[in-house]
């Protein structure tokens, strides 16, 4: 395929014939599904799926993470002629990968949301594909790691993000984006021992043990060094990474509830994600996109750039790690 084929090819979420290739359809144009991969709620042979939760509840400032994967997957259309560079490998020619749509719910009814979106992964999970999850607010990874762990056992994480996430808050039926890594560690979903929390810049009295890289840490300290500490953390144990896109500087992505400054730039964070090359991931998401406060789209762009070095890093494995 070439160029060329804009001529003829349009709605390739609906038209392509297969889970692989790349797509040339105009940006401009045709059904936004992440990355053109066909929409498909059928996950045979499929390898991964990228999903949407487009869920806000109780952000501590500007509401709006709803519209993230939308903004998302639009955002994506730039980058779906070609291979993500510097991997070596095309993913999206040489892997299975689909975009299974956003999760159903009914938005009266929020308390129902959180067995809602943990019965949505365990479908995608239990037939052995690893899920990318577009988001919402970052509430939606507690659920999701629940049912990656049904699955896997307790796991390891990385966090990238402006905040710890691990406020006390010991009533687990609360629905709260700032409290998921304090009840993913305290159920015994996560380990403490195997988490890394990387772009932190906000106190908390209690961090549970997990290992914390702030911002000033990555900046004094530099890539590989980060690199380093984060795979002695993490070791081969099954690992899930989530980015809360506010661990990026409000600079390069200032559409988020929650901004703050002195954060990392985006080099530095595709820099960390394509240095995960070989962890042991079972799945990841990005959040907090909130598109509402950005009309530039810069941090739709960012995040739409996260979840394509995402589904990169988990290919890589999946191809023998050669590239």
């Amino acid at each position: 395929m070439a160029l060329e084929d804009a001529k003829t090819q349009v709605d390739q979420a609906f038209t392509r014939a297969n889970a692989r290739g790349l797509s040339f359809e105009n940006a401009f144009g045709g059904a936004t599904s992440f990355l053109r991969r066909r929409y498909s709620k059928d996950l045979s042979g499929v390898q991964i799926a990228v999903t949407g939760i487009p869920f806000d509840q109780a952000v501590t400032n500007r509401p709006g993470t709803r519209f993230g994967p939308r903004a998302l997957r639009e955002a994506s259309t730039l980058q779906a002629f070609d291979a993500p560079y510097g991997w070596g490998y095309d993913p999206f020619s040489e892997l299975a990968i689909t975009d299974y749509g956003d999760m159903a719910f009914d938005y009266a009814n929020v308390a129902e949301v959180p067995g809602r979106i943990e019965a949505h992964l365990a479908g995608i999970v239990s037939a052995g594909v690893v899920p990318i999850t577009l988001g919402g607010d970052h509430f939606i990874t507690l659920p999701i790691l629940r049912a990656i762990a049904a699955h896997h056992g307790e796991i390891a994480l990385i966090q990238f993000d402006a905040h710890s996430d691990t406020w006390a808050d010991d009533d687990m039926d609360r629905i709260d984006h700032g409290t998921f890594l304090y009840k993913a560690i305290k159920t015994g979903v996560v380990a403490a021992q195997n988490t890394v929390s990387v772009g932190i810049r906000t106190d908390n009295p209690d961090t549970l043990g997990v290992t914390i890289l702030d911002a000033p840490t990555v900046h004094q300290e530099g890539i590989e060094a980060t690199l380093s500490r984060i795979r002695a953390v993490v070791g081969d144990k099954p690992c899930y990474v989530t980015f809360d896109i506010d661990c990026l500087d409000p600079a390069f992505a200032p559409g988020t509830g929650t901004p703050v400054w002195g954060g990392l730039a985006s080099w530095q964070a595709a820099a960390l994600l394509r240095g995960l090359k070989g962890i042991n991931l079972i799945g990841g998401d990005v959040v907090e996109v909130s598109p509402p406060y950005d009309t530039t789209g810069a941090t739709a762009i960012a995040g739409a750039h996260v979840a394509t070095e995402l589904i990169a890093l988990a290919g890589w494995n999946m191809r023998g790690g050669q590239g």
